[in-house]
């Protein structure tokens, strides 16, 4: 299996309404140092509507400002459709939508 695709198998188990980080998403991949890697498989997403991508977060809480499919906001709206809440400052909360 390639590194894009074990990236690629732990994003598929993130929950609906929940979000991981990129470093989390390296860590559960195999190696904690794949963050920016885990940021490259996303952008290149095979499969958007199976692959959800848009619930990967960095580690602040933040949306992508690149985000491959639509733009920023487009993130955003994809995870508030799925029950996600944002900060005033625009960040989700780790706490509560956290894996």
């Amino acid at each position: 299996m390639t590194t894009f695709e074990r990236i690629y198998e732990v994003v598929k188990t993130i929950p609906k309404g929940k979000v991981a980080t990129y470093g989390q998403v390296a860590l559960l991949a195999g190696n904690p140092r794949w963050a920016r890697v885990v940021g490259y498989a996303l952008h290149v997403n095979p499969e958007p509507g199976v692959i959800p991508c848009h619930r990967v977060v960095n580690r602040m809480g933040k949306t992508s400002t690149a985000f491959a499919f639509g733009g920023e906001d487009m993130q955003k709206k994809l995870l508030e459709e799925e029950g996600v809440t944002f900060e005033p400052d625009g960040t989700v909360d780790l706490k509560k939508f956290g894996i």
